[in-house]
């Protein structure tokens, strides 16, 4: 077979790219290397970002700075060099009768040179700026009226490039036209995805429909259409398999059942120290009827810094305890790992439990001591970190795994710790102090099931947040002085380390010399990123103490231990931090019943985003709503820090923006798995092809958007 023949494919969307009319060898090099576009089907998927609307034509005496774009027809009358080297631009003159347009080039001045043609009739299309007396447009798109464009009325849209194709010539409308010439022939390969029934009662546009207009719309009401459908789609198959592994969690995978609960009612009725919330008595009950199932327990349990999640997971590990198991908790610092033994080992030690800890400063003859006491079954109970997982670390009969904050521990290592009993599957129950927006929960963890705690312990009084800008300093340090008095603690928290000459901040090094200045007789202590664990645990038991009055640290606090003492939160530079870790930070404080404060300090000038931040922080302390307007200004990538599977294949959908499509979308998967788990209904045929098809193609359809 020549090279020049494309060859025989199986599948019409894993044709190489080179082979579409109008690519060739260079260009389809070039949207390998820089977009990773290989095949048609890569480059269906490529959607636009935005349309530009190319559907009216202004007048040069229209012309305002309100707008973000202007299409004029007109003709190009005159235009000259003027300046040299980095300094030489191309000023071209444009008119429509109305008024005279200036266009100016300071790249690809040879090639506009030889191709302007004067008194010739053009279209042009950019941004227009006020220069002096005219209006003039930079670096615009400029091409010759044909029958085609005389009449406007059609969206352009815009791709994501690089800078290496623009300079290649390969821009947004050389993908349009190569995305224009591959749906002309590719209307037939596009099956529908999608039941009719599903299709019908939503009211969406075909697969073929939607993919076209998607990318070159008929009319803003057949993009909206467009959108509406892929989304629809994007979020149904993404619930599809989430949902599909959730069912063979419940079907296929048995776990232990944890039916005996003396040890739980001992520890309830003669040692409990306080009151359960109706919120963890409910979440309590879920985990407990999941236990006795005989299937493998696959729960989510988040809830609000303080919310009392501790002694939720340690009545779950009784539950093991109860029917001959172990049970451990995996936390992704030692920092966090020691809270939450300290926290564990008073309930256990009211009961006679063993429990011990494992981290990576554990030193060698008390960890040969734990490896033992696991192995023999002695050893009940087990908290650490990544430790837990390596090889050594073997169990008797682990029957619970609790993982702390599971999105810092990759698949892999929480694999390896489920792993750790070969005969039978361990329940798991992940925790998170993150409270998690509804829309990114049903994508993040769409295949565990959700407990949450929303109730914060009798006693507790909300935080008061207030916002004090720096020129309010002097009355702060005053009111932390009184709070000092009373005997209170303080924490105050700096974004940097070091100073840097990028930012005008206040680094911790100057932050901890100023509070020394303006506390002279109280003791300090100092905590950041770069201390040695021991120098850390150090300070950090000093204040837990109450040896230090003032802990002045960067944001490794976030997930300090518990210091019921500690009742104002100051954040310095409140600007430089997202609104989930403001709210992760003021957790620290508010831990005992007297009332607790966080003091927000900014600069005056603070952006929109910020503000809302700011105001959010101060107007409520519900972790939840919270989280939803974080959603809504980071996006769903930064609020997890993590590209997490499931969720950042997301390649339209909004989950800011798309809550009510997810949620019909997720309804629309319960009910076929409710009613025709293995897809054997003549209506459900086109999902059981599609899912076929994403296993054997490249092109992955259930990410088509």
């Amino acid at each position: 077979m020549s090279n020049d023949s494309p060859p025989v494919r199986n599948q019409f969307f894993d044709t190489r790219i080179e082979f579409l009319k109008g690519v060739g060898a260079q260009k389809a090099a070039l949207l390998n290397q820089e977009l990773g576009i290989f095949t048609f089907g890569d480059l269906i998927q490529h959607y636009p970002y935005r349309h530009e609307d190319r559907t009216i034509f202004h007048r040069i005496s229209d012309i305002t700075e309100q707008m973000p774009a202007a299409q004029i027809r007109g003709r190009l009358r005159e235009w000259s060099i003027t300046g040299e080297g980095h300094k030489k631009r191309l000023i071209a003159y444009f008119t429509d009768g109305t008024g005279i347009l200036e266009l100016v080039w300071f790249q690809s001045i040879a090639w506009f040179e030889k191709n302007l043609r004067p008194n010739t009739e053009y279209i042009v299309y950019g941004k227009p700026v006020a220069f002096g007396s005219r209006w003039s447009i930079t670096h615009p798109e400029i091409d010759l009226i044909t029958a085609e464009n005389a009449q406007g009325g059609y969206f352009q849209p815009v791709y994501s490039l690089t800078e290496k194709l623009r300079r290649k010539f390969v821009d947004s409308k050389a993908i349009s036209k190569m995305v224009k010439n591959l749906l002309e022939i590719s209307r037939a390969h596009i099956h529908e995805t999608l039941p009719a029934n599903l299709v019908q009662k939503y009211r969406m546009v075909s697969k073929a429909d939607a993919v076209w207009n998607f990318h070159l719309p008929q009319s803003q009401a057949w993009l909206h259409q467009a959108q509406r459908r892929l989304k629809f789609e994007e979020l149904f198959y993404n619930q599809f398999r989430l949902l599909k592994n959730k069912l063979l969690h419940k079907t296929e995978f048995p776990g232990l059942v944890f039916n005996n609960t003396a040890l739980v009612k001992e520890f309830y009725a003669n040692h409990l120290p306080f009151n359960l919330t109706g919120s963890q008595v409910k979440v309590l009950q879920e985990i407990h009827d999941d236990l006795k199932k005989g299937k493998q327990m696959n729960r989510l349990l988040h809830g609000d810094v303080g919310s009392g999640k501790t002694i939720v997971a340690f009545i779950t590990m009784l539950f093991a305890l109860d029917n001959n198991a172990q049970a451990c908790l995996m936390a992704p610092t030692e920092i966090l790992a020691d809270q939450h033994y300290q926290g564990l080992k008073k309930f256990a030690d009211s009961l006679g439990i063993n429990i011990g800890k494992l981290t990576g400063s554990t030193k060698k003859k008390e960890r040969d001591i734990i490896h033992k006491e696991l192995l023999d079954g002695s050893m009940q109970i087990i908290v650490g970190t990544h430790a837990l997982i390596e090889d050594i670390v073997q169990f008797q009969n682990l029957g619970l795994c609790i993982i702390d904050e599971q999105h810092r521990f990759g698949v892999a290592q929480r694999s390896k710790l489920w792993a750790k009993n070969a005969r039978i599957n361990p329940h798991i129950l992940v925790m998170t102090a993150t409270p998690i927006p509804r829309t990114l929960a049903m994508t993040l963890y769409g295949d565990l099931d959700i407990s949450a705690i929303t109730e914060l312990p009798a006693g507790r009084k909300p935080i008061k947040t207030v916002h004090r800008y720096d020129a309010h300093r002097l009355s702060v340090f005053g009111f932390l002085k009184e709070e000092i008095a009373k005997g209170r603690q303080i924490y105050m928290v700096y974004p940097l380390i070091e100073e840097s000459e990028k930012m005008d901040l206040k680094d911790l090094m100057d932050g901890f010399e100023s509070v020394s200045r303006a506390f002279p007789d109280v003791p300090l202590s100092i905590l950041h990123g770069k201390m040695k664990s021991k120098d850390k645990d150090f300070e950090m038991q000093r204040f837990v103490r109450a040896e230090t009055k003032i802990m002045v640290a960067t944001t490794v606090i976030e997930v300090g231990v518990n210091v019921p003492n500690a009742s104002v939160m100051v954040i310095e530079n409140a600007e430089r931090f997202g609104l989930s870790q403001l709210h992760q930070l003021r957790g620290r404080v508010g831990r005992g019943a007297e009332q607790s404060y966080c003091i927000l300090m900014t600069d005056y000038k603070i952006s929109k985003d910020t503000r809302l931040r700011i105001e959010t922080m101060c107007r409520t302390n519900d972790g939840f709503e919270i989280a939803e307007v974080d959603l809504q200004l980071r996006g769903p990538g930064d609020i997890t820090g993590t590209q997490q599977s499931g969720l950042m294949d997301l390649l339209i959908a909004n989950l800011a923006q798309d809550g009510e499509i997810l949620k019909v979308a997720r309804q629309s998967v319960e009910a076929i798995l409710n009613s025709d788990p293995d897809l054997d209904q003549t209506e459900n045929l086109p999902i059981k092809v599609h899912l076929s098809k994403i296993k054997k193609e490249q092109t992955n359809w259930s990410r088509i958007g």
